[in-house]
Formats: C-alpha cells, sequence, structure tokens
C-alpha cells in the first residue's frame, strides 16, 4: 500500500501558498478524494468478505453432503449385515 506524505504534492506558488483560502480549497480536494478512495477501498473489502463466506459456506456444505452420505452407506451397511444374519439365524 502506498503511503501518503503529509507534504503537498504539487509544490505551489508564492501567491497561492499566501493565500490561505486557497490552501483550505486544496486541502479539501485532498481529502475528499482521499474519502472517495477509501470509501472504494471499504467496498471492495465487503465485497472480497462476501465472496469468501460465500465459498466458505459453499465447503462446508459439500462436507457435510460428503459425511452424511458415509454415514447413510454405514447405516445401509449395518443393516443389510442384520438382515443377512437373521435370515442365517432362521435358516438354523
Amino acid at each position: 500500500m502506498k503511503k501518503h506524505n503529509a507534504q503537498p504534492v504539487a509544490i505551489k506558488s508564492g501567491a497561492e501558498a499566501a493565500n490561505p483560502m486557497m490552501e483550505m480549497v486544496w486541502r479539501l480536494g485532498r481529502l475528499e478524494r482521499q474519502v472517495q478512495r477509501l470509501s472504494e477501498l471499504v467496498r471492495n473489502h465487503a465485497e472480497d468478505n462476501d465472496r469468501l463466506v460465500r465459498i466458505v459456506a459453499e465447503d462446508r456444505d459439500v462436507i457435510r453432503r460428503e459425511l452424511l452420505r458415509k454415514h447413510e452407506h454405514r447405516v445401509r451397511v449395518r443393516k443389510h449385515l442384520r438382515d443377512v444374519s437373521s435370515k442365517v439365524g432362521l435358516e438354523h
């Protein structure tokens, strides 16, 4: 990130530097540009944050579905084994 010096970037003539009203107008313009830039940075940060939240939510959903699928598979296997073992017991 670029650092801004407290010193004005533009070199002013002696008349401008001596006129406090012109100095105030220049400072006000500079502050307005800084506020606009800061607003852009905040908006970009919020958009990035929203994107990251969405990515994490999607990842969690994928993991949750995979764990659920594995659990359901284990339940089906156990049920099948119970059914098979109960049938074997009845045949004897």
